[in-house]
Parts: structure tokens; sequence; C-alpha cells
């Protein structure tokens, strides 16, 4: 019997659009699960529509309280209708990243094997408060279904900046996780800025998702990494991809970040060692 999946997945978009990216991400999650959307933005119906048919429900309603309140939203809708005893398995997931650029059907067979109470794709292995990265993250029903996590998501509330959503919601998950005596696993670790930066490295040890923030990085010296996932990843999910960095990025930022111009390649490499040095210098 195939495990039953329900997706929270949380969305933002400064234009209040449901961007082509994340039309595929739903389109290729919906194959695998039900999905509840919960976008932190005033989203028109007509844009809406674009995901109707890979929807349970959509919430579309700016709440500045970054991906653990779209979550909150979703898990509260799910719970007032009586859904969550239906699913083995529920993931929070958010739209900070691109993808998946693959097939993600063997990554939740992956995870889902730990046969811990929750889990994720990335785990970042910080000294103090080693934590399941926020934007992709399974549960258990001895999770989901548990009234400390009802207690804990619903406490979610507007916090000042991401450095206090992070503290609270994202460790603060794992910690609750560990204060309750449940077991978590990641499938992988990434340390630091890692995640971001290194692209290629992670699409070869088989991570389906590229961080956003990576489009914007190092003065565009992770171009080329970008350029060599894109290449390597379905023709859907590229094509999903630039479109959405054009709108995000701009067209010409986008056409800029990708070059395959060995000169501009190398001079804003360079460019970008030379404001490191800088800024190791103050």
């Amino acid at each position: 019997m195939k495990p039953k999946r329900l997706f929270l997945i949380a969305g933002y978009n400064t234009q209040n659009k449901l961007d082509a990216a994340l039309v595929y991400m739903l389109k290729e999650l919906h194959v695998y699960g039900d999905i509840i959307l919960a976008m932190d933005n005033d989203v028109p119906e007509p844009e809406l529509n674009k995901v109707s048919s890979y929807t349970l429900h959509i919430i579309a309603l700016r709440h500045k309280e970054y991906d653990f309140g779209s979550y909150k939203r979703a898990y509260a809708y799910a719970s007032e209708k009586e859904l969550l005893n239906n699913y083995d398995f529920v993931y929070m997931i958010n739209d900070s990243v691109y993808g998946p650029l693959f097939d993600i059907g063997k990554t939740f067979q992956n995870i889902e094997s730990f046969n811990t109470d929750a889990f994720g794709l990335v785990c970042n292995p910080h000294k103090r408060h080693p934590h399941i990265q926020s934007w992709f993250i399974g549960m258990k029903p001895s999770v989901f279904a548990a009234q400390w996590f009802k207690d804990f998501i619903e406490s979610v509330t507007k916090q000042k900046d991401k450095g206090s959503v992070t503290c609270l919601y994202e460790q603060g998950f794992t910690k609750l996780l560990e204060k309750h005596n449940k077991t978590w696993k990641c499938q992988y670790s990434v340390s630091g800025r890692g995640i971001y930066n290194k692209i290629k490295k992670l699409y070869n040890i088989g991570i389906p998702f590229i961080k956003k923030v990576a489009f914007t990085r190092h003065n565009g010296a992770l171009g080329r990494q970008i350029e060599y996932v894109l290449n390597k990843c379905s023709t859907e999910a590229r094509i999903a991809i630039i479109s959405s960095a054009k709108e995000s990025f701009g067209s010409e930022y986008t056409k800029w970040l990708l070059t395959k111009n060995p000169i501009k390649i190398i001079y804003r490499n360079v460019t970008y060692f030379i404001l490191k040095l800088k800024k190791r210098e103050i």
C-alpha cells in the first residue's frame, strides 16, 4: 500500500503571483500526496486557479509570519477539517527553493525509511543547536498528531526578523522533538551557508532542490554552478526555474548570471574575490 502524504506548502511572492516554479513544484508533489497551499500574500483568484487541480485547499493571506506562519494556517485547516488522521506522513515544505530538479519519489522513500518520528532533507549541524532545516520537514503521526506539536505550531506569531524565526521555530521544532523524546534524522548534513553556495556538489549527491538565494549571492559567481545544474535537470524544471528567476531577479540579470561567456565568468569571480578580501580587511 502506498503511503498517504499531506504536504503543507508555504509560499511567498513579492508580486502576489504563483510563478512557474511554484506551479511546477505543486504539480510534482501532487503525484505523491495531497497539498494544502498557504501563501503569505493576498493572491488574486485567477492566479490561484493555476494550481486548483493540484491542491485540496489554498489560503492566500498576507500575514508576515514567514514560512511557519503559513505552516500554521495550513495545519489549522487540516486539523479543523479532521484530515490529519487520513495520513501516514505530513510534510512542511516552503518555496525558498527551486525544484524538484528530478523525480522526487526516491527521496520520499529514502527519508521515510529512516523510521524516525521526524525527518528532513538537510540538517544544519550547528555546534550548539543542530536542527532540521525548515524548508523540508517530514513527520509521522507521533509528531503531527501530538498535542505538543499542535500547541507549538499554533503559538507561531510575527517576529521582528528572520533570525528570530530561525531561533524560535526552526531550531525550536528540533528542540521540541528532543524534549519529547522523539527521534529525527536528515538525509544530508550541510553546514553554514553551504546550502546556498555548493550548488553543483549538492545536486550531484542527490539533493533535488536549489535555494533561490543562490541566484543573488557572491556577485553572480555561483552562476556557472547554477547553469551546470539547470543543464542536468529535467527540461520542465529548467524552463520553470528560468521563467521564475526572470520574474524575480529580472531578465537581464538572469541572462547575465547564466552566461557561458568565459570572460564574463572570470570577471565576476575575480570581482567577488576582491570584494571578499576587502571585507576581511575591514
